[in-house]
Parts: structure tokens; C-alpha cells; sequence
């Protein structure tokens, strides 16, 4: 038992070691893109992320930021580090489960282990832990600053202290066990959810110890388990909050008593209450009821991390999200109300018409002396014949409808039926969202361009083109992680069919069942293969116990187990060398800095003090890091587009932030709070003779809430707006004295800006902007990035001026299609004010689709257009050197040639560099022929989003060739084009 249990650790410590040092080599030195700039940032303050938050890993986060020791810059690398230390001790757990699991599919007994079953089990968990130390998503989130890594850990964690529990006999031993467990699963609540997902294994493991199986039994087991993880989720996790804050709502509302006493007498009767069912199990002697009373305990115990969002959001940090600074906000948080609800078990079609709307249940927010609802939930209504059981295209949006569409093969207008919900269950969501990602881990996947398929052992690749053949991650694995999977899947299954269960149960929980409940809709804005890592890590099991039955194979023959088990564990290395070998090129993040250094661009492309409107995850959360962390342009407010909608946010802007002043409105709290014009519709007004409005006049009205603006809606009154257009007078003198205006623009100042909605209402997001734009008076400069110039529903085309990464608003008129720049101040933010660390280095991995398509491919456009801003202004030398400087910064042997490269190839013939045009031109052309003869010939299989992609850039490629007087290459490739075409529509 010494020797086995000796052997046991050492092995696992030092496999321990091993994906602690792959995942320190290969994690990202700073911020990464998608939430990592905004976890980093958060946890670096203790600041308040979006719901419903990750408590305990900003409090693991800011542990780990200690270790930079004041070093600002490394803060990020520390905090990703806390993601591959828990990455590294998920393998770790993952290996002792291999083993403990394997031991009972062996029926090998506690101390009796013989050498030959030390040799079986130690292969299995090597093989089984290596292969997910280097599957593909699991690998991703190790060397990232995210939820997933540290969530993943405490799956393990708890996975293995079951079967742990399982080995003990002693019930006051084994129930301090169940404690454990219980306080694990309370901080991990802290982190993600995911973890409650493991119960129903659980359930199987208890359930498998004190019973007889039976399927009676394994029922009332799992229905058991599914009431655990409903109580958990709505009864501890949102319930008790929700009853909190009934209470809360009653004693302030109905008793006049201040603030917070709904709260504290709650917790008086409910800790009373719960400290008197303790100390009762333990008067009575009630070991089971005590043992479960104490679990509970223990999971509110770990739960309690969440009163550092509720501690720390009452000190406003300038990163407070939702401001859930009372128990009423904090409800709203935890339910991530803010993302709205999808249906589950019945719900409309997507055809479905609406047929009115009802008035739900109030919303409270605090007010000065009671809590006052602000409006109230809306409950949309349809035919019952437009819903069903189990609807799975439900969304209404006109991507997703395309989508539906496109996917089901139903016409525009034809409606759906249940085998068509069924189909999009199987073929998309299962398939697509699920299946897709566990093939990538396991069988090989095509490339990192979104919705790549799955790189299937011996697929042609004669005719590969070199988009894809050159792609860092096209990995194939030729299936052998699959195949020792399935292996060790119909070994488990044939030798204990308790243990197979309970690992199937992991597998499709973490998985599948996921699917289930998120129902996904058709497109997503990223691959979201981390959320089913938990499912992946059951199947590693699987891969560990691949190696016994081989290893049994080999024995025999060798008349020896123990040789067998050797070799069979250095034959199934390959499984893991292969991952290794395949996936280390797309997983090293190391030098890679250009999400961090494309948002400090960004901001230095922003004059002192200036307003920055951001629109998404990717162009705002690495601005929040380098401002917070690093202490960068804290100048600039940046300020998110879709929070601006809200209440909470406003009220965080009229606030000092760092070197930035309080934002001007002349709107009041009464006027944006939630439930007041959040919406404003467009009503015609008669009386009106022109189609603008004085936008000054506008808002003294809404100031005012003036009944000529009120119409009636479906739950009481709405503010309207009577004109499509506003138009704001512009004292032209202090202007141009101000000296905002650049002098080769003086020329176009107006004295009037006609400003137009893009849709039939404003938001509040769009009257707090006008508002600002009144109340700032052209003091602060005010930029938009292309992300919130294309989402704002204001047209502000005619009125920008672009400095680099950024328009700015300023009272010039330019219609028509092509904005103004500012040469100068676009130039010198480029070439003189920017980063590009590692940008021109081949050896560091940009993946396709989040780094180049989306953060690093902008640049290059902005070079072109800073350049062709040149050619107009007859700086022909300068244009030049824009446009080599760009070629050098991001060199194609880096970031490949995008759809900025016709464009390039028309400003290299304007410069008169017509051979390195053609060069461009020749291999652009060839891939983008190449990418579509490929995705042409695979039929129905095609990645219809590259497909589309790829005639749009051949089109762009004409048209450049054709302008630039190359006619006759020009016609070469448009009959190719036209060829294209005509396949398609076949």
C-alpha cells in the first residue's frame, strides 16, 4: 500500500510539473482578447465585472497580481498564471482519478495493489492526463486570464474527493468528506456555475456505495441529483437573495424602515433558524440530518465570496457593473437580467407574430427613501399554434432567421414544424456546437477560422489551398485520441458498468446537457468550445483506460503484465506526443502583445481628455486594462455603447475618473433612470412644417417630460420624438477660435449639424449622446471607434474627422461617402504614436480569426486610408511610405494578406510601385482561387461564411486591378468570378 500510494504521488506531482511548465512556457505575457483585459482589470482593483461576476477568481486574481511586486506591466502574466497553475493541478486531480476509477473497474482492492496493477494504473493515468493536458480547448484556457481553468479545477477537485469518500468506511471520516466537497462546490460558485454539473455523478457514486443497483433506484438517484443542482441554482444562489430582497422590499416599503433592515431581519431569522437546525441534529443525534445541515453551511460558506462584489460596489470603482450595491441590484445581477431570457421547454417559433404584450412583474430600484419600481417586465405573447415543446429556433433576429434558414433549407416565409426543431437540435446545436468542438480535440480540427470543420485522418489534401495548409491550427491527430477513447469507453462499459455511468454521466452533464439548457442560437459571435471542457475531461478518462485492455493485449503475449503495461504506455505516449507535437504552434501565446498594444492605439489616437465610444468586448475590455493596469491615457473616458442605456452607468460617468473630468448633461437622474426614455419612438407631429427639430428645444422638453411629446403605449405613457432629424446651432467663432478645427478643414465648419436617426426610435443610449454632444459644447473632444460609429443610431458620417483609430466629431460638413481626415494627426498617430510589438515576428501564433480578422486587420485599413487621404492631397512620396511602413509592420509571412490587400494593391499602383502590386496581387489572387475552387468543391460541407468571404475579396481584387489600369489581369480574374458565380447558383 506505502509503495502504491508513494508511487501514486510522485507520478502525479510529476505530471503536475509537467503541465505547469507547458503552460507557463506557452501562456499569454499580457491581457488577451474577449474578457480577459476586463478580468485582469477587475481583479487587479477587486472591481465589479458583468453579471453575475466571478468573486472568488478576482480575489485569486489580485493574489496572484502580488507577484508582479509593483511591476505593472507583468500584472497581466501573473494573473494568467493563476489560469495555468489551476490548469496544471486539474491534471493533477484528473490523473488520481484515472487511477482511483481504473482501480475499481479493476476490483482492485485498498493496500492489495500488485506490482502489475501499479504498472496498469500509473499508464492509464499518464496517457489519460497527458492527452488532456494538450487537447485544444482545455489548452486555450490555461494561458488566459478567464473563468474556465479555475473552474475546470475545482471540477477535478470535487470529482476526485467523491471517489476518495468512496474509499473510506469510517461515516464520521467519509462525511467530513461530503463537507469538503460542499465547501469546494460554494467557491466555485464564486468562479462558474459548471461545477454544479457534476452532481448527478456524484449522485451515481453515493448512490453505487450504499445500494444495490437498481434502475428504480438510478431514477430516483438522478431525479434526486437534478433537485440538488435546481436548489443550489435557484434556491441558495438566486432564491435566497430573492427572498432577501422581498423581505428588504416589505420592511423599507410597507414598515418605513430604512434601508437595509429587510435585509438584516432576514438574516437574523434565516442564520438563527439554520444555527438552531445544527445544534437540534446535534442534541438528537441525527447524524444524517446534521451531516447535510453542515454541507449546507459549507456551501454558503463559500458562497459568501460573493459579498466582495456587494462590499466593493459601494465603494464605486470606476469598474462597477451593474452597480449591485443593495440587495434588490444584486438579485437583478445574479440573474444576468441585463442578457435577457431564451426559452427552454416551450416557446415560439422564429415566424412566430406577436400578438400583444402584458405587464409582469415590477421592477424596484432604490430610491431616496423607498424602493420604487421602475417599470415593469414585459411578457410577449404569441399564438399557441406558432409554439411548441422544446423550441430550438426561436430567435427572431434576422441573422439568426437567415441562419435557420439557411441550415433547415426552408424558404423565406415558409414556416417550420417540430422535425425542423428537431433537425436544428441534431444537426446544429448538437452537431455544430458540440460534436464539432469534441472532434477538434480529439479526431483533428480544420483551422482556427470560425465554423472551420473537423480535419477528419485522411483527408485529401492534394488540393489544400494555402490559407488552410499553412494554417497553424490545422492539427490532425489522425483520431487516435478517438480511438483510445473508445477503447477505453467499451472497456470500461464491458468491465464495470457502475463505473462507465458514472463517468457517462460527467461526460453528457458537462456536455450535451449544457446544449440542452443554453439552447444556442444558429451563429455566434466566437467558437465557445471552452464552456464543455468538463465533457472533454470525462472522455481523457476514457483515453487513460484505452491503455488497459492494450496493455492486457501485450501482456499476454509477453507473458507478463507488468512488461505489457510498460509497453503499452510508451505505445499510447504517441496519443499525447501527437497533441503536442500537432497543437504547441497554436497554443503559444508567448510575445504575443497586440490586444494590448492595438488598445493603447487607440487611445493615444484620442486628444487630451477626450470621449471615447466603444461598441464591443474586444474594443473595450483591453482599453479598461491598459487604463487600469498600466495606468494608460487615463485621460480618455471611455465609455461603452451599450451601457449607456443604462442608469448606473450614466451616473458612473458624472463622476471624476482618474485625470478624466465628470461628463456634462444637462439631463437629470429623473430623466434617464430605468424605466424613463428608455425608448422613444418616432411620432409624426402635424404641426410640424419641417422634418428637424431644434435638438436643444428636444431635450428641454423631455427635461421638462412635456406632455406634447407623450403618446400612449401599452403600459401607461412614452415620451416621443417628432422628427427623424435634429439639428444643433453651432456658435461658428469660438469654434474656430477654440482652435479644434484643423486649418485645412476651417473651410467646412457649419454653423448648423443636421444630425439623423438610423432607425424609427432612439435609445437611451442615443438621447444621452445628443445630450452630451448639447451640454459639452465642443469643450472635450468626442471619438468614436469603428465598432460604435457603425452602432450608434446616430448618423454622425457627415461630421467626423479621422485621426488614426478613432473619428472624431467635430461641427465640419462632408457628405458623402468619404469622411474627412486629418493627415497630419493620422499620420503622426501611426507611424510616431503607436505599438506594434511582435507584430512582424513569424515565430508568434495570431490566430485568424480574433487577432487578425478582428484587431490587427483594422490597422492595416486605417494605413489605407490614411495613404489614399495622402494621394488626394498629392503627397504621393508620403502615401508610399505609409503604405511600406503598414507591409512591414504586418508582414503576410505574420498576418497573412486580408481584405484590405485590394485596396493595397490600387495605392501601390497610384504610388507608382506596380511590382510589388503584382506581387501582392499574384498571391493574393492565388489564395483567395485556391480558398474558393476548395470550399466550391465540398458541396453542402462548405464553410458557406468563407465561401461568401472569398468571393467578396476576388470582387474587391477586380475592381482594384480594373481602376488602377490593369484591364487585362482585371478580366482574367472576373470571368474566373463570373465562373464562380455561376457554380454556385447551379
Amino acid at each position: 500500500m506505502d509503495n502504491f500510494q508513494k508511487t501514486n504521488n510522485i507520478v502525479g506531482w510529476v505530471l503536475f510539473a509537467i503541465a505547469s511548465v507547458v503552460y507557463i512556457i506557452t501562456v499569454e505575457p499580457t491581457a488577451s482578447l474577449w474578457d480577459c483585459g476586463e478580468f485582469i482589470a477587475v481583479s487587479y482593483k477587486l472591481q465589479v465585472p458583468h453579471p453575475p461576476g466571478a468573486p472568488f477568481f478576482l480575489l485569486l486574481g489580485r493574489m496572484f497580481s502580488f507577484l508582479a511586486f509593483g511591476n505593472e506591466e507583468s500584472v497581466a502574466f501573473w494573473i494568467n498564471m493563476s489560469s495555468a497553475i489551476s490548469s496544471a493541478f486539474t491534471i493533477l486531480f484528473l490523473f488520481w482519478t484515472i487511477v482511483l476509477l481504473g482501480r475499481k473497474v479493476l476490483q482492485i482492492e485498498v493496500g492489495k495493489e500488485t506490482k502489475e496493477q501499479t504498472f496498469l494504473l500509473m499508464g492509464a493515468g499518464i496517457i489519460g492526463a497527458l492527452a488532456y493536458t494538450f487537447s485544444d480547448s482545455f489548452w486555450f484556457s490555461a494561458a488566459e486570464a478567464e473563468v474556465y481553468a479555475v473552474s475546470s479545477f475545482f471540477t477535478a477537485f470535487v470529482f476526485w474527493a467523491m471517489l476518495k469518500w468512496e474509499l473510506i468506511e469510517d461515516p464520521s471520516t467519509a462525511n467530513k468528506w461530503f463537507i469538503l466537497i460542499a465547501y469546494m462546490m460554494g467557491l466555485s460558485i464564486g468562479v462558474h456555475l459548471l461545477n454544479l454539473l457534476t452532481i448527478p455523478s456524484l449522485g451515481l457514486i453515493y448512490y453505487f456505495k450504499k445500494h444495490k443497483p437498481s434502475r428504480n433506484g438510478i431514477l430516483l438517484t438522478l431525479g434526486v441529483s437534478a433537485i440538488i443542482v435546481i436548489l443550489v441554482q435557484y434556491g441558495v444562489i438566486i432564491g435566497l437573495p430573492s427572498l432577501a430582497g422581498g423581505f428588504e422590499i416589505f420592511f423599507v416599503n410597507n414598515l418605513n424602515m430604512p434601508f437595509g433592515s429587510g435585509v438584516v431581519i432576514f438574516g437574523i431569522l434565516f442564520f438563527g433558524a439554520l444555527i438552531y437546525s445544527v445544534f437540534y441534529s446535534i442534541k438528537k443525534q441525527k447524524e444524517a440530518l446534521n451531516t447535510v445541515l453542515l454541507c449546507f453551511v459549507f456551501v454558503l460558506i463559500g458562497y459568501a465570496s460573493y459579498a466582495i462584489i456587494v462590499i466593493r460596489s459601494n465603494y464605486n470603482p470606476l469598474i462597477n457593473e451593474n452597480h449591485p450595491e443593495d440587495i434588490v441590484s444584486v438579485v437583478s445581477y445574479l440573474k444576468r437580467e441585463q442578457y435577457g431570457e431564451w426559452p427552454i421547454m416551450y416557446g415560439p417559433y422564429f415566424t412566430a407574430e406577436l400578438q400583444s404584450q402584458e405587464q409582469g412583474a415590477p421592477v424596484y430600484v432604490k430610491g431616496e427613501d423607498k424602493y420604487e419600481i421602475s417599470r415593469y417586465r414585459i411578457k410577449n405573447v404569441y399564438d399557441s399554434n406558432e409554439q411548441t415543446i422544446f423550441p430550438r429556433i426561436h430567435s427572431s433576429r434576422d441573422d439568426h432567421v437567415d441562419a435557420y434558414q439557411r441550415v433547415l433549407g426552408l424558404r423565406p416565409g415558409e414556416k417550420p414544424n417540430f422535425a425542423d426543431n428537431i433537425r436544428f437540435l441534431f444537426v446544429r446545436q448538437f452537431g455544430h456546437f458540440y460534436f464539432r468542438y469534441f472532434s477538434w480535440n480529439f479526431i483533428g480540427r480544420e483551422s482556427d477560422i470560425q465554423n472551420a470543420g473537423v480535419l477528419w485522418p485522411f483527408e485529401n489534401s492534394k488540393d489544400l489551398p494555402e490559407v488552410l495548409a499553412n494554417n497553424k491550427a490545422r492539427n490532425n491527430y489522425f483520431m487516435l485520441p478517438f480511438i483510445l477513447g473508445l477503447i477505453g469507453l467499451f472497456f470500461s462499459l464491458n468491465a464495470d458498468r457502475k463505473t462507465f455511468s458514472v463517468i457517462a454521466m460527467l461526460f453528457f452533464m458537462t456536455g450535451m446537457a449544457i446544449i440542452l439548457y443554453l439552447n444556442p442560437p444558429p451563429v455566434e459571435p466566437r467558437e465557445r468550445d471552452y464552456a464543455y471542457v468538463g465533457s472533454f475531461y470525462a472522455f481523457a478518462v476514457w483515453i487513460g483506460f484505452g491503455v488497459i485492455p492494450i496493455a492486457q493485449f501485450i501482456g499476454k503475449r509477453l507473458q507478463s503484465i507488468s512488461k505489457g503495461a510498460i509497453a503499452a504506455t510508451v505505445l499510447c505516449l504517441v496519443v499525447p506526443g501527437i497533441m503536442a507535437f500537432e497543437g504547441w504552434d497554436d497554443h503559444d501565446r508567448s510575445d504575443r502583445y497586440f490586444s494590448v498594444d492595438g488598445a493603447k492605439n487607440i487611445l493615444n489616437a484620442c486628444a487630451p481628455n477626450a470621449i471615447l465610444f466603444t461598441g464591443g468586448d474586444n474594443d473595450t475590455f483591453p482599453l479598461w486594462y491598459a487604463q487600469e493596469v498600466e495606468g494608460f491615457r487615463t485621460d480618455v473616458r471611455v465609455i461603452v455603447l451599450t451601457y449607456f442605456n443604462t442608469d448606473w452607468y450614466l451616473q458612473q460617468m458624472r463622476r471624476q475618473a482618474y485625470e478624466s473630468e465628470p461628463l456634462p448633461f444637462t439631463l437629470e437622474l429623473k430623466n434617464y433612470k430605468q424605466g424613463v426614455n428608455d425608448y422613444l419612438p418616432f411620432v409624426e407631429n402635424p404641426n410640424l412644417k419641417t422634418d428637424q427639430i431644434n435638438l436643444t428645444q428636444l431635450l428641454k422638453l423631455i427635461k421638462e417630460d412635456h406632455p406634447a411629446l407623450k403618446i400612449k403605449a401599452s403600459f401607461g405613457e412614452l415620451s416621443s420624438v417628432p422628427a427623424r432629424k435634429f439639428y444643433l446651432n453651432v456658435d461658428t467663432t469660438a469654434v474656430l477660435n477654440s482652435g479644434i478645427i484643423p486649418d485645412k478643414f476651417r473651410d467646412k465648419v457649419t454653423n448648423r449639424m443636421v444630425i439623423s436617426m438610423k432607425r424609427n426610435s432612439l435609445q437611451k443610449q442615443d438621447l444621452m449622446i445628443l445630450d452630451l454632444l448639447v451640454a459639452n459644447k465642443w469643450k472635450r473632444p468626442i471619438y468614436f471607434n469603428s465598432t460604435s460609429m457603425l452602432g450608434v443610431n446616430l448618423d454622425f458620417n457627415d461630421y467626423v474627422v479621422q485621426e488614426g483609430s478613432t473619428f472624431r466629431l467635430l461641427p465640419v460638413y462632408n457628405p458623402g461617402e468619404d469622411r474627412l481626415v486629418d493627415t497630419d494627426k493620422m499620420y503622426d498617430n501611426l507611424i510616431n504614436n503607436s505599438f506594434w510589438r511582435e507584430l512582424d515576428n513569424p515565430d508568434v501564433y495570431y490566430t485568424t480569426e480574433d487577432y487578425i480578422q478582428r484587431s490587427i486587420t483594422p490597422f492595416r485599413s486605417q494605413f489605407n486610408t490614411l495613404a489614399a487621404a495622402l494621394i488626394e492631397e498629392g503627397k504621393t512620396d508620403k502615401a508610399a511610405e505609409v503604405v511600406t511602413k503598414s507591409l512591414t509592420l504586418m508582414p503576410d509571412n505574420v498576418v497573412p494578406y486580408d481584405f484590405t490587400a485590394a485596396q493595397t494593391i490600387d495605392l501601390l499602383l497610384q504610388v507608382g510601385q506596380k511590382e510589388k502590386a503584382m506581387e501582392i496581387a499574384k498571391v493574393f489572387s492565388r489564395r483567395t482561387i485556391e480558398s474558393l475552387e476548395y470550399y466550391i468543391s465540398q458541396g453542402p460541407r462548405a464553410n458557406m461564411r468563407e465561401l461568401q468571404v472569398n468571393i467578396y475579396l476576388l470582387g474587391n481584387l477586380v475592381r482594384s486591378l480594373s481602376e488602377g489600369g490593369e484591364s487585362d489581369l482585371a478580366t482574367e480574374y472576373r470571368e474566373k468570378l463570373d465562373q464562380y458565380y455561376e457554380q454556385l447558383n447551379r
